[in-house]
């Protein structure tokens, strides 16, 4: 990948992360914890793997190495809070890169460093696919930019369906099946083993 397309990629990853975080805007955190599409969690699970994730990733691109356990999220007194100063580290760690192959070290995908193309990417559609995890638990939908979500779906169509969607944690289940005329934004959660069909029990 050239640099402009980096840089190019690293501006729709911003827009990602926004609305990431746009999608807790109706959340009362001290009253309601709903279920997401994330089997076994609760939202706020949910915003706290979020939340361990984007500071995974400022540190992994700024070249610090990091062991597994440093990714392990943490539940905190303000969620929304705390989630939106790891979403300013992120976008602020991820200005300003230019080189496309500069090592990332990501333990929770191997022990081996990926271009920072590649960890771009898989940023990109973590928050795409989670910014709709976290709409839906709130029974809207997220607001999302649609070359935002064409970027995350070109990207999900290379995530390899293998054996690693069967190990415990792993941040995606098996692909689904897609029927013609799906959605950009559908095509890509069913490519990630996402249900757009999901809503939450109380809606």
């Amino acid at each position: 990948m050239p640099t402009n397309g980096l840089m190019s990629m690293i501006e729709l990853d911003r827009r990602a992360v926004r609305a990431s975080l746009d999608a807790f805007a109706t959340w009362q955190p001290g009253s309601d914890d709903p279920g997401t599409p994330c089997a076994g969690w609760q939202l706020g699970d949910l915003v706290a793997h979020m939340t361990i994730q984007q500071q995974g990733f400022a540190r992994a691109v700024a070249g610090e190495r990091t062991e597994r356990a440093d990714w392990a999220p943490t539940r905190h007194n303000d969620p929304v809070g705390v989630y939106r100063s790891a979403c300013d580290q992120v976008v602020t760690a991820f200005a300003g890169l230019s080189d496309p192959t500069t090592p990332v070290l990501l333990p929770e995908v191997g022990p081996d460093p990926l271009p920072l193309s590649t960890a771009v990417g898989f940023h990109l559609v973590d928050n795409v696919v989670h910014a709709w995890d976290v709409a839906r638990s709130l029974g809207a939908r997220p607001s999302l930019d649609d070359d935002v979500v064409e970027a995350a779906r070109t990207v999900a169509r290379d995530v390899p369906d293998g054996e690693r969607r069967d190990r415990p944690g792993a941040a995606f289940a098996h692909r689904l099946p897609l029927p013609d005329g799906v959605s950009a934004l559908d095509e890509t959660l069913q490519l990630l083993g996402r249900d757009p069909r999901w809503h939450p029990a109380h809606a």
